[in-house]
């Protein structure tokens, strides 16, 4: 975050630092300057303007409305308030209008799956009216905080070298108990599974998907069905795109209206070899799309590739965009 606001235009005054007490006295670089990190009190929100939380939800949930009362606008990077009916959820490339309808004062920002292909899709629905998803997600393990990205070259480092992956269990016994946040290895390994249980099966990283999409676009309906896999990847989530709409659609509209859609690169030459990977995205800021083709036996159904950095857009990004509509507001 701190790096972000350092890179995009500076359109803020004072910026403050607030933490829990261990943290508190710090310094941290922010646009070239050192700025010393206070504890979050609500003394220290007095005179805030726009208020950016990047806190677990059990914090977001008790701290961003005493922001709120005290005169700032909240925008939340937490899963605490994103299906309240009372607070917006903004993708500013999809729906920028609803930054402005916050009877709570908050604004929430969505899960970075969901942010990672949200900007592609609602430039093709804004055009062809979207009916139906299925969307199959290739997540990386930061997705899973320090501790994903920790486990990962942990384990990894355990079976480099090895001769591993030609009989059952060797990943798992080389590995041991070392799976962190995961169920299973992800090192040389893909784990159908991210989130925790939620009813019938479905996980909440996959209910986070269908639920903010609909909300993102307006489709309370929408049939949505989703599937998360973790990916041994450090940074980045991928996912395939089965979106079908109202009308018959062409591959070359659908490429038209990507190609311009802001916030997102087409990059679909797959006879060249060109198509998004997570090395290629990596550290960017656009959703990357690739793999355009048209459903079989479905003329109105696309099939589409889609990467996201899940740390840049997909989280503090997306939240630094929504801070600026609202900051604009208020000049």
């Amino acid at each position: 975050m701190l790096q972000i606001l350092s890179q995009r235009a500076d359109i803020w005054g004072e910026i403050r630092l607030l933490a829990s007490p261990r943290s508190a006295g710090r310094k941290l670089a922010v646009r070239g300057e050192e700025v010393e990190v206070a504890a979050l009190t609500e003394e220290a929100l007095d005179g805030v303007d726009v208020a950016m939380f990047d806190v677990p939800d059990e914090v977001a949930a008790q701290w961003a409305p005493i922001a709120a009362a005290r005169g700032a606008v909240v925008i939340d990077n937490s899963g605490a308030f994103r299906m309240d009916p009372e607070v917006p959820l903004v993708v500013p490339e999809v729906n920028p209008h609803m930054a402005r309808m916050r009877p709570r004062g908050i604004v929430s920002n969505p899960n970075c799956t969901t942010l990672s292909m949200i900007v592609a899709l609602g430039a093709l629905h804004a055009e062809f009216g979207l009916r139906e998803l299925v969307v199959s997600s290739y997540q990386a393990v930061s997705g899973a905080g320090r501790a994903g990205i920790e486990t990962l070259r942990a384990q990894l480092s355990l079976v480099a070298g090895t001769d591993l992956g030609t009989a059952p269990g060797d990943v798992r016994r080389a590995v041991g108990e070392l799976t962190g946040p995961f169920p299973e290895p992800v090192a040389l390994n893909v784990v159908p599974w991210a989130g925790s249980l939620r009813e019938d099966g479905w996980s909440s990283e996959e209910m986070k998907v269908r639920d903010e999409t609909r909300k993102i676009l307006g489709l309370a309906a929408l049939p949505v069905a989703v599937t998360c896999v973790r990916v041994p990847v450090l940074t980045t989530h991928s996912l395939t795109v089965h979106a079908r709409f109202q009308d018959e659609v062409t591959v070359d509209g659908a490429r038209e209206i990507l190609a311009t859609a802001p916030g997102v690169v087409l990059c679909d030459d797959p006879a060249a070899g060109e198509y998004p990977t997570p090395a290629d995205v990596v550290g960017t800021d656009p959703t990357w799309v690739g793999r355009v083709r048209r459903a079989l036996d479905d003329p109105t159904a696309l099939e589409l590739f889609v990467c996201g950095d899940n740390l840049r857009k997909g989280a503090a990004l997306n939240t630094a965009q929504i801070a600026e509509l609202v900051a604009a507001e208020m000049m």
